[in-house]
């Protein structure tokens, strides 16, 4: 294997710049769509190789159940620094395992808890919950619950509390629906819990995962624009929202506006100015056309990294285990 196995647990580094500029310069659904697969390619080839250096590392404690035979020189040979490596592996795949459970678990919890609360209200895409608390926000369906009708919770609901309601006049009270139904119409909770586990996988990739749930936004905010036909609208909407909302229950459920600074200026501005262009990729010789291929070939070099570390190891551990 040699260093190749080494190499995807650095090459996300590549996707740093892209993470940024596609922010500024892509449709934010090209942003999206672009950033969660790479995070997702990277996280995957780093997992696979840090699971590849655990073999090697577990097959020199004692007592293992591996075959005698990986744990031959031959095997270790195939690993750079293969005591250190393979001890350190098996404290990163185990900090990985536990990360990405962790977060899968809290937001499975968190959405059971959030259709449960609705349970009992009318059917229907928008549920209004009577809460001195503003927020909205989009709950993604997960299957009908006790109390509720027919598929209420399969579609997914807008929730919304009356107080944010009430922040908001008519017009923009539309732009808040019109920015929510995209949250679900897009499954943006899918790219948003896609690049949280990835980041989970390899701390390289957080980067990554602040620009999603920032493209995620900007791609509702857009989607909200089109329908009400009404920008500035849409930016007021967002203005009123984020000097009262209290966020979403959990970064992985899309909301309309998160309290404090972040984003939200940013938000505004892009709606003060022209849609964004929908070009699929950007022209080669931009700043972010060289990040994007930059991000795509690290993509693509982590990814025949790690397979080739993998075939290495298998066939170093096939010969070395006795028929």
């Amino acid at each position: 294997m040699g260093v190749f196995v080494f190499l995807p647990l650095v090459l996300p580094l590549t996707a740093l710049p892209i993470a940024r500029l596609a922010e500024q310069h892509l449709h934010p659904r090209i942003a999206t769509r672009l950033l969660s697969a790479l995070a997702c390619v990277l996280a995957v080839c780093s997992t696979l190789c840090l699971g590849l250096l655990v073999v090697v590392g577990t097959a020199q404690l004692p007592g293992n159940p591996l075959p005698d035979g990986w744990s031959d020189p031959e095997v270790r040979e195939a690993v750079p620094y293969d005591e250190v490596a393979g001890k350190v592996a098996i404290v990163a795949l185990s900090a990985v395992a536990v990360g990405c459970a962790t977060a899968a678990g809290r937001h499975r919890r968190v959405r059971r808890r959030a259709h449960h609360a609705l349970a009992g209200l009318p059917d229907g895409e928008l549920a209004v919950l009577t809460d001195t608390a503003p927020y909205a926000y989009a709950l993604p369906g997960s299957g009908p619950l006790p109390g509720s009708g027919p598929g209420a919770g399969a579609r997914g609901r807008i929730v919304v509390s009356t107080a944010m309601l009430a922040c908001l006049g008519t017009q923009e009270r539309e732009a808040l629906i019109a920015h929510e139904h995209a949250h679900l119409h897009g499954q943006h909770h899918r790219f948003l819990l896609a690049v949280r586990l990835a980041a989970r996988a390899n701390p390289l990739l957080r980067p990554l995962r602040s620009a999603v749930a920032y493209t995620t936004e900007r791609w509702a905010d857009e989607e909200a624009a089109r329908v009400t036909g009404e920008r500035t609208v849409v930016a007021r909407a967002i203005g009123k929202a984020a000097l009262v909302s209290r966020g979403t229950p959990t970064p992985t459920l899309a909301g309309f506006a998160a309290p404090g600074p972040g984003p939200v200026p940013r938000r505004v501005a892009a709606l003060l100015g022209p849609a964004p262009s929908a070009v699929s990729w950007p022209p080669v010789f931009t700043a972010v056309g060289l990040a994007a291929w930059t991000a795509a070939a690290g993509t693509l070099g982590s990814a025949l990294s790690s397979a080739n570390a993998a075939v290495t190891l298998l066939l170093v551990l096939k010969a070395a285990t006795p028929l």
